[in-house]
């Protein structure tokens, strides 16, 4: 479990900090956690606190070709809205905070071991471990913002993340669920493109 703990970062609400995390950044000033649903034609990802009481949520209509998608707190008042930029060779999306606040996220191509993730507009940088599913975002001056991670083989897309810097915590939710959307299209390409191969050598 220990050598997991190090390398896949995942836990559910309740649990205790990752260890991994606690020795390089302390304890987090705040965990939340998303888990994802399909409620009629629209996509759905809630995201709750350590005791599962609901924060914020997120909707995306369906179809919808640019991902548009909002961002709501538990009252109901909205915090962001976030969308795609297609025909471009690496994946953008523009998000807009309820303040004005604009920025966007652009992966960085030709990183074979950790995804790199611009966030442009804010100078931070959200940075990948595909092995182990954790993302650590960093600000303009390298210091850390919040770690993300991915619970593995999970049918809901569950992700936990834990926030070091609270004053950004609307930004780095709609970060997150930005995120989950960006790699939830990269799998489904993937999925595409094997599934052509496939058929182009049957």
């Amino acid at each position: 479990m220990g050598v997991f703990s190090n390398i896949h970062r995942f836990r559910e609400a309740g649990e205790d900090a990752n260890v991994k995390n606690v020795e390089k950044f302390g304890l987090p000033q705040r965990s939340l956690f998303t888990t994802s649903k399909l409620i009629s034609i629209r996509r759905h990802i809630d995201v709750t606190d350590g005791s599962e009481n609901l924060v914020y949520y997120a909707e995306t209509k369906f179809p919808s070709l640019h991902d548009k998608t909002e961002v709501y707190d538990a009252q109901g008042n909205h915090v962001a809205h976030f969308e795609k930029k297609i025909f471009t060779l690496h994946q953008r999306h523009f998000i807009t905070m309820e303040d004005g606040t604009a920025f966007q996220l652009a992966t960085e191509l030709w990183h074979f071991v950790k995804d790199i993730t611009n966030i442009e507009g804010l100078g931070w940088q959200l940075r990948g471990n595909i092995l182990g599913l954790n993302f650590e975002l960093y600000d303009q001056n390298e210091e850390i913002i919040a770690v993300i991670s991915q619970k593995m083989l999970s049918l809901h897309d569950k992700y936990c993340i834990d926030i070091y810097r609270p004053e950004y915590e609307q930004i780095v939710v709609t970060i997150l669920l930005t995120l989950q959307h960006m790699i939830r299209d990269r799998q489904n390409a993937a999925s595409s493109s094997s599934s052509s191969s496939s058929g182009s050598s049957t």
